[in-house]
């Protein structure tokens, strides 16, 4: 038995699951921070799904089957989350999700948590021209290094479609660095 299942059969376990849960936040807690804030752009909003993220972690780990690592499953719902709240957001404010995402780029320079100089701002600007899935593609590979195989299985897609959004991404954003 590897340590990966060891470690997710301390989650499910009642007695051990409070701490194996800590430990599992403080594994896990800045990796997912940093892939959400990608997403979201904004701290509070990061934080908000972080938190929502490790809640239904919490709540569903039982129903957790191991059909895919763990790290890829917190990925699929912190993903998941920060999609859902940015929806939410745009509901709320009666926009499009384009429109919201525009806001939130034009909101990174005050943003005191943004550390970006002008090229990272600029290449933000660009990822968010980017459909959905090109956005998700390229900040998790591009940023978060991860290999083509576990993104699939985040996204639930195979890796194949993945290259090629990953590729158009690349050259959409190569496109739009060098014509902005």
């Amino acid at each position: 038995m590897n340590s990966e299942s060891d470690f997710i059969l301390r989650l499910k376990d009642s007695e051990s699951k409070e701490a194996a849960f800590r430990e599992l936040l403080q594994l896990y807690k800045e990796r997912l921070y940093w892939h959400i804030r990608k997403i979201v752009l904004n701290h509070d909003d990061a934080d908000d799904a972080l938190q929502n993220t490790f809640i239904k972690i919490y709540r569903s780990i039982d129903k957790f089957k191991g059909e895919s690592k763990l790290f890829s499953w917190m990925y699929r719902i912190a993903t998941n989350e920060s999609i859902t709240l940015l929806n939410k957001n745009a509901k709320r404010l009666q926009i499009t999700n384009e429109e919201y995402q525009d806001k939130a780029i034009n909101n990174l320079t005050a943003d005191v948590y943004f550390e970006g100089d002008a090229i990272q701002l600029k290449l933000q600007k660009a990822i968010a021209t980017l459909p959905e899935k090109q956005q998700l593609v390229f900040n998790m590979r591009y940023f978060d290094d991860l290999k083509y195989k576990d993104i699939a299985e985040i996204l639930e897609t195979s890796e194949g479609a993945l290259k090629a959004s990953y590729h158009i991404a690349a050259k959409k954003i190569e496109a739009f660095l060098t014509s902005n």
